[in-house]
């Protein structure tokens, strides 16, 4: 899906809603289009002030509730209050792990989650409309945390 089909379904959106269309907007969903990561309102807000947008944080957060009104973008809560996003129109169905140590997100998706789904419609006589996994555990390998616990206690035995 291009950018301009998903401009064309906000677009419809606002309107439906009576919502204003503004360049505002419209900016922040294509920031969120090109992105390929899960972020916070604030980050992005951060993120398209230093590229000299000219947004406000409220426009930032109230774009985004409508963003997640309409479908296009997803909000997560993983656990923390900090709730993030990812961009969700046009993408397939995925799942996350998420270290409880350094909060980063991994995406995976594995088919069988799917055939579980549709085994449980067909026995439950049950219509599933989305669902949401979220397995929360420790990065084993490459974790932000532990190299900034590891600099840290390393700075500190230099002292």
């Amino acid at each position: 899906m291009n950018y301009s089909q998903i401009k064309d379904i906000f677009s419809s959106h606002l309107d439906t809603h009576g919502f204003r269309k503004t360049p505002e907007r419209y900016a922040i969903l294509e920031e969120i289009y090109n992105r390929t990561d899960h972020f916070d309102a604030e980050a992005l807000y951060i993120e398209m002030k230093n590229k000299d947008y000219r947004v406000s944080r409220a426009t930032v957060y109230n774009t985004l509730e409508l963003l997640v009104n309409c479908g296009m973008v997803k909000k997560h809560q993983f656990g923390k209050n900090l709730a993030q996003y990812e961009k969700s129109f046009g993408y397939s169905q995925h799942d996350h792990l998420i270290c409880m140590d350094c909060g980063k997100v991994h995406e995976f998706c594995d088919p069988r989650i799917q055939q579980i789904i549709n085994t449980m419609q067909d026995i439950l006589k049950f219509k599933v409309e989305s669902h949401s996994l979220n397995l929360y555990g420790h990065c084993l390998g490459n974790c932000d945390h532990k190299k900034a616990v590891n600099a840290a206690m390393k700075s500190h035995s230099l002292n």
